[in-house]
């Protein structure tokens, strides 16, 4: 009965998930099935519509964007890898920046108590900040929304900021894909070894976000070595687009809707904190290092890897720099977050 019930409500996900992300296309919206997913679901969550995913949903979605991400890789990509150093260094200095902005924010402003600003204001490693908050004595339902409503927040203001700032058409920039009937076998043969094959490296190697980077790497290989040039059906990169948006979405689900929409509230200014910090950021390197405005958004940008790489491959943006910054985003922030924690609490007594 409960297999049986947890069924249904992936299937009503599922169908609720896409009805929003076919809306946003109908209407044109940048990012559509992504963003109407995430939006439709979430609004279920606050009229206790029975929305869920079970965790193995996601990652077949993630590898299918991870393969795809692997076909922008070519020998021209790394023709200025050396200038990501200063890229990734000035990365450092936006953590520790953004991490002091927001801590200060949710202590003096929102009021919280400081073990939990302190884990809600790191810019990444969703879940380990909410295990280590909650070892520490934090309020863990509190940091686990705050970080849901950042990544929501962030994903849901991005494309309508680039859109505005730039002019470009986020729908109609940069992305290749197919029609199902133009390709071909050996294409499909190819696309779905990179993305089952990767995901399988990706967990023997143990790596960060391991259903992503594992079959971008395996794809990114084929596409360089000349074995294969397959493009994404159009409908797995909707279909993938709609799973990680109800993933998103269906995160705020057994939360009252006040506690949800409290999180969001104090999620609100911690984000506009962090993407003014992006844009400041992102201008002085772009004036150091060339005209990369938009790259460097999307590598500082709070938001998650695969969403962010998601409007990068729209964009036409160099895929390889984003998903390299976003890794060491995470990584230094999961790195660093418990020993600054203990630094600080040494300092206190």
């Amino acid at each position: 009965m409960t297999t049986a019930r947890s069924a249904g409500r992936f299937a009503l996900t599922l169908a609720i998930a896409a009805a929003g992300g076919l809306l946003m296309w109908l209407v044109h919206m940048p990012l559509a099935w992504l963003l109407g997913a995430m939006l439709a679901t979430a609004l279920c969550t606050f009229l206790h519509v029975p929305v869920s995913l079970p965790r193995h949903a996601r990652p077949p979605m993630t590898a299918v964007i991870g393969a795809m991400l692997g076909t922008s890789f070519s020998p021209q990509v790394f023709s200025h890898a050396g200038a990501w150093i200063v890229s990734l260094l000035g990365l450092v200095v936006f953590i520790a920046l953004t991490g002091w902005l927001a801590f200060t924010y949710f202590r003096r402003i929102a009021g919280l108590d400081p073990v939990t600003a302190y884990f809600s204001a790191m810019p990444g490693g969703l879940v380990e900040m909410i295990t280590l908050g909650s070892e520490k004595g934090g309020d863990e339902r509190m940091i686990a929304l705050i970080h849901a409503a950042r990544i929501f927040l962030v994903v849901l203001t991005l494309p309508f900021l680039i859109e505005t700032f730039t002019g470009l058409d986020i729908d109609r920039s940069g992305v290749v894909s197919a029609g199902t009937a133009a390709v071909s076998m050996d294409d499909a043969a190819w696309f779905l070894g990179a993305a089952a094959g990767g995901a399988v490296l990706g967990v023997l190697l143990r790596l960060p976000a391991r259903f992503l980077l594992g079959p971008m790497l395996v794809s990114a290989a084929l596409h360089l070595a000349g074995v294969t040039d397959f493009e994404l059906p159009a409908a797995a990169l909707a279909a993938a687009q709609v799973v990680i948006g109800a993933t998103i979405g269906c995160r705020f689900a057994g939360a009252s809707p006040r506690m949800v929409l409290r999180a969001m509230v104090l999620s609100a200014g911690a984000t506009v904190l962090m993407l003014l910090s992006t844009l400041l950021f992102s201008s002085l390197l772009s004036l150091a290092g060339g005209d990369r405005f938009i790259a460097y958004v999307l590598a500082y940008s709070p938001g998650g890897v695969a969403e962010m790489s998601l409007i990068a491959l729209f964009l036409d943006v160099e895929v390889p720099f984003v998903v390299v910054h976003h890794l060491v985003r995470v990584l230094t922030v999961v790195a660093g977050a418990a020993a600054v924690f203990r630094l600080m609490r040494v300092r206190e007594t």
